[in-house]
């Protein structure tokens, strides 16, 4: 008894210590059966035994032949904007969802329809779970370039708008035959599509036989290095690669709908001159990104962007201004309009109403602006005004001729006594 004890320690401690190469090699096919065995146990307690596997690969205009009516078509999302999908028939469908609700199988399968919202938001974490342990399994193998880095997206309940999401090209497509039950008494499908061109990281290497990666924590740290290296290059190309529309706006006109809705073959829009030297180049909204001129290049017209110090030269824009809110308008006269016939005959006058008239000469004195007040002026030519009362200053302003003139004609320009 005692013997056979050791032996059998003996025979365990052999185990532990054989390579792991000895266990059988992973593959795709492998990888993917267990996943699904595994995922359905730990998130349903769901018995699933994979019965059959099978590649093949196909073109995305066989892909609906292969796929059964009232199928759940979960899309799946990979790297570098790649599609894929996870194909679950009614009969499987039916299985993960009683699981989930009653904890238990039907005796029979409920007949098929149509899956909704709901049954794809249950299933989600099935087919996530899915992907990421064959992620896992096939770290190290080289199928992990078009296996990995796929996750749920969407679900489609209709297999026609398959040709306007997916691209155009060659597809591996694996099937799965499974058994639900301790004894597999239900049965169900299952598919997985992914394009066939691998687009995601490249395996890690690893120590024969082991599994570990060669390094060790140092290897891990430059693989994390030169992964996160990778996507920032892989979101740059995203970006640089995005579409931006721009727009090169010659003029602008502001015209009113009648206008526009009368416009004719051959109706001619007047542009300015300037816009031909001042033209505007616009992102969304409006927004200025750069001014440019009208030109041409190999026979096409073009435009060339101008530098940010030649827009000074530019003339300024014929757009309308922006009236500031505080600027005052002008407003009509307080005042009441005069009628030009109510206006005095300046005629009358006589030499007043000429603005070149000498009676508008300056005083002696005035014109260098001399000191007048020395003048010695008279008012002798007023007949029977006196300063006998100290009323009048002692000025000596005279009126030649105050008051001789003809009724009716222009009293005689004023003058200093000199003059």
């Amino acid at each position: 008894m005692a013997a056979a004890q050791d032996k059998t320690l003996l025979r365990k401690k052999a185990e532990a210590g054989k390579s792991a190469a000895d266990s059988p090699p992973v593959s795709a096919e492998r990888a993917l059966g267990q996943a699904l065995a595994k995922v359905a146990q730990e998130q349903m307690g769901l018995p699933l035994q994979v019965r059959a596997l099978r590649e093949a690969r196909m073109t995305l205009a066989d892909l609906p032949e292969v796929l059964e009516d009232l199928s759940m078509l979960a899309v799946i999302e990979g790297p570098q904007e790649g599609l894929g999908l996870m194909v679950i028939p009614p009969a499987t469908l039916s299985a993960l969802i009683e699981m989930q609700t009653m904890g238990r199988l039907a005796k029979a399968a409920p007949a098929p329809r149509r899956p909704t919202r709901i049954d794809a938001a249950m299933v989600a974490e099935f087919v996530d779970g899915v992907l990421i342990s064959v992620e896992e399994a096939l770290a190290s193998h080289e199928a992990l370039v078009w296996a990995g880095g796929f996750r749920y997206g969407s679900y489609l309940d209709d297999p026609r708008p398959l040709g306007l999401m997916f691209e155009d090209i060659s597809y591996r497509v694996w099937t799965a035959e499974l058994g639900f039950g301790p004894g597999g008494e239900r049965e169900g499908t299952l598919l997985w599509v992914v394009p066939a061109t691998g687009r995601g990281a490249r395996p890690r290497p690893a120590r024969a036989g082991t599994g570990v990666v060669e390094g060790g924590a140092a290897a891990l740290e430059e693989a994390a290095r030169a992964a996160e290296a990778e996507w920032h290059d892989q979101l740059e190309q995203a970006v640089l690669n995005a579409p931006a529309t721009i727009e090169a706006v010659l003029h602008r006109v502001t015209l009113p709908l009648a206008a526009v809705m009368a416009f004719k073959a051959g109706e001619k829009i007047p542009i300015s001159l300037q816009a031909l030297e001042d033209l505007r180049i616009e992102g969304v909204g409006r927004r200025l990104l750069v001014r440019a001129r009208l030109g041409q290049h190999g026979g096409m017209r073009a435009v060339r962007l101008i530098d940010r110090q030649e827009e000074g030269t530019l003339l300024p824009d014929l757009a309308p201004r922006k009236r500031d809110p505080r600027e005052m308008e002008p407003g009509r006269s307080p005042f009441p309009t005069i009628d030009p016939e109510m206006m005095p005959d300046l005629g009358q006058l006589g030499g007043m109403g000429d603005p070149n008239s000498s009676a508008y000469d300056p005083l002696p004195g005035d014109e260098l602006g001399g000191d007048a007040s020395g003048l010695e002026m008279g008012f002798g030519g007023l007949d029977g005004f006196s300063d006998e009362d100290g009323g009048l200053p002692p000025l000596g302003l005279a009126l030649d001729g105050f008051g001789a003139e003809e009724e009716g004609e222009p009293p005689a320009p004023l003058r200093g006594a000199g003059g």
